[in-house]
């Protein structure tokens, strides 16, 4: 099935295949977005006191897979090509300016999940070592799921002359899509790949595809885009 048809939701059922993005290599980025150690990090299973604490750390285990497996090494074979070819390549970290995290939003002080305390210069904030950017590669820092409410990223696009942006990383029902519907809203073609992104759960990425696909950016596979974009 090609990536024209496929991650469809209810609203897109008989809606005609779309065009092929525009991908000119001068007005077009990648941004990797939030692939930092803190989300590879993993406690010993022995350590773990409960039961409890073991199954949710089961529950976890596809999450790690994909991400060593399948997401590292295929956005770390995308940032390969497009840095020989030129083409801008930026990154989203979510990272607080202090090291108390006052500075946070309120969606990163709520308990939960979501509650993030990542000073900018600790370790743990830092884009995981395969993944770091180089030279003057662009990274912004963020205490939001979107990468350009929480930033000036939509400013520094507009410098660069970025019209399509091709998004990679986690999770992709959260950050990720925060910041695709954002740059939607902001009229930027955007391309989500598939095998370049990972949610808790496979079945949290596949909704999440199925419910940004063709109204806020096309969701492909690396393969695609590779083959779109000559590289």
């Amino acid at each position: 099935m090609s990536w024209k048809t496929e991650n469809r939701s209810f609203y897109y059922a008989l809606a005609p295949e779309p065009d092929d993005p525009v991908l000119d290599p001068a007005t077009t980025a990648l941004l990797v977005i939030d692939v930092q150690n803190t989300y590879l990090e993993r406690p010993d299973r022995a350590s773990l006191a409960s039961e409890a604490e073991r199954a949710h750390y089961d529950g976890w285990t596809p999450f790690h897979e994909r991400m060593h497996g399948t997401v590292i090494p295929n956005i770390a074979d995308l940032l390969a090509r497009f840095r020989a070819r030129g083409i801008e390549c930026l990154f989203a970290r979510i990272a607080c300016q202090t090291t108390d995290g006052r500075d946070r939003s309120l969606s990163q002080k709520k308990p939960g999940f979501n509650n993030l305390l990542l000073p900018k210069d600790e370790v743990a904030s830092l884009m995981v070592p395969p993944l770091a950017p180089v030279g003057d590669e662009i990274v912004v820092t963020k205490t939001t799921d979107s990468a350009l409410t929480g930033t000036n990223l939509r400013l520094i696009l507009a410098n660069l002359g970025i019209r399509t942006v091709i998004c990679v990383g986690i999770f992709t029902d959260q950050c990720v899509s925060s910041t695709v519907r954002s740059l939607a809203d902001e009229s930027f073609d955007v391309v989500v790949l598939d095998d370049c992104c990972a949610a808790a759960t496979d079945d949290l990425h596949r909704r999440e595809l199925e419910i940004i696909n063709m109204i806020y950016c096309n969701v492909m596979r690396a393969a695609d885009l590779k083959t779109l974009m000559k590289l």
